[in-house]
């Protein structure tokens, strides 16, 4: 059985803007296929946002395309949005977080993160 990963906005983040952890990340960023590797649409807008403002439109138009091209995106329907629903009524999780948890719950993923917010939860790999 193939493993499937969800690497969280943070990871991406901390990749495209060449944080002190780009490293650790970049071990799971190179192996990206569209067949094991899952991003919610939500962590596009996230990663774009954030490196336009750390970076430049270039590098974010960079982040976007390498996740388009090595990862399979998830848009967020309206039973995704129930449970991310569900997960934020019983988590407290922010809307964004719930949606990567209910993405990841839902594609049996590990969630590859160093967000705070998810330490602690089952099937995370905490970055730090």
């Amino acid at each position: 059985m193939k493993v499937s990963v969800l690497i969280d906005s943070h990871g991406w983040i901390e990749y495209f803007s060449e944080g002190p952890l780009a490293a650790k990340y970049a071990k799971f960023i190179d192996l990206a296929n569209k067949e094991e590797y899952f991003t919610p649409s939500i962590v596009l807008y996230e990663v774009y946002k954030k490196i336009k403002l750390l970076k430049d439109e270039d590098t974010a138009l960079k982040a976007f395309a390498c996740m388009i091209a090595h990862t399979t995106i998830i848009p967020i329907g309206k039973k995704l949005a129930m449970k991310a629903a569900d997960i934020s009524l019983k988590t407290k999780l922010a809307m964004a977080d719930s949606i990567i948890k209910a993405v990841a719950e839902y594609k049996n993923a590990k969630i590859i993160t160093g967000d705070k917010h998810f330490k602690g939860f089952e099937n995370v790999v905490f970055i730090e």
